[in-house]
């Protein structure tokens, strides 16, 4: 297995003039602070697909402990080359948050390279994502002991992902105000990651935890986290929206390997996302 260099791989761009000055940081020595801190996108790894593409993963660190982030696709935070959005968040909570997302990329991607870009508080912070070896993840091949991530889909005969890039649904009609319910289907393997300092078990439950991922308002979920039966099982939660307009929801499923966080080893758990127009 391959496995990315222990430090924080973040790149800073830091304006000089109208001249981008390009480099690496770790992460900051300076105080932790409840607010008013800025995000940095980073890179997490690459993966091969079964068709023969790949799937670029992106995670962020959110410096504040407290204050959770709103970033519009647009202007300040964008993905190139290609569409603005390519699936990023625009909703960044407290601390680090590893494969939040991952970009599809062709088969014969070879040297290209894949930039995300966030502009907060008077700072320019991007990071390129590539094929480099150094970077190969073993997102769906399995970790030690051939753990995998679990299956995740929106329907019970619907199409199923796993891994960071996992699956893609909807979208879904709301009421604003009026509780919607999602319903996720979820099923693993029931091992688990054999690293020593592990808490997972063999069979133990899928866990299941709900994020908002874009969208202009607040998002309530009726729980922030719930779990079905490794074997196979389903989960409904109620969803409210504060406000109109085009959303995208966020469930990530953990196997048995680490209880309900995802850490940077991105074998055990598989992101599901929802798009919702709320009127």
């Amino acid at each position: 297995m391959r496995r990315p260099p222990s430090v924080l791989r973040l790149a800073v761009v830091l304006i000089a003039g109208s001249r981008p000055i390009i480099g690496l940081a770790q992460t900051p020595l300076a105080p932790i602070k409840a607010s008013g801190q800025t995000v940095t996108p980073v890179f997490e790894g690459w993966y091969r697909n079964p068709d023969g593409t790949y799937s670029l993963s992106f995670g962020y660190f959110n410096r504040n402990t407290e204050e959770v982030v709103e970033i519009p696709i647009g202007p300040d935070n964008f993905v190139r080359p290609g569409a603005p959005d390519q699936g990023q968040p625009t909703h960044f909570q407290p601390r680090r948050h590893w494969g939040v997302f991952a970009v599809k990329v062709p088969a014969d991607f070879a040297d290209g390279k894949l930039i995300w870009t966030l502009r907060l508080r008077g700072g320019t912070f991007a990071i390129p994502g590539s094929l480099h070896p150094d970077w190969q993840i073993d997102a769906l091949e399995g970790e030690a002991g051939g753990n995998t991530p679990p299956v995740l889909k929106f329907a019970e005969l619907g199409p199923e992902g796993r891994g960071p890039l996992g699956v893609t649904a909807g979208p879904l009609a709301a009421a604003l105000g009026a509780p919607m319910a999602l319903s996720i289907w979820a099923a693993d393997d029931g091992r688990a990651w054999g690293n020593i300092g592990s808490s997972g078990r063999q069979g133990a439950p899928v866990t299941l935890t709900y994020f908002k991922h874009a969208g202009p308002g607040p998002v309530t979920f009726g729980v922030p986290r719930d779990s079905v039966d490794y074997r196979g099982g389903k989960a409904t939660v109620s969803v409210t929206f504060g406000e109109p307009g085009a959303y995208v929801l966020r469930v990530r499923a953990n196997d048995a390997s680490g209880v309900a966080d995802a850490g940077h080893a991105q074998c055990c758990w598989t992101n599901g996302f929802v798009r919702v127009v709320v009127r």
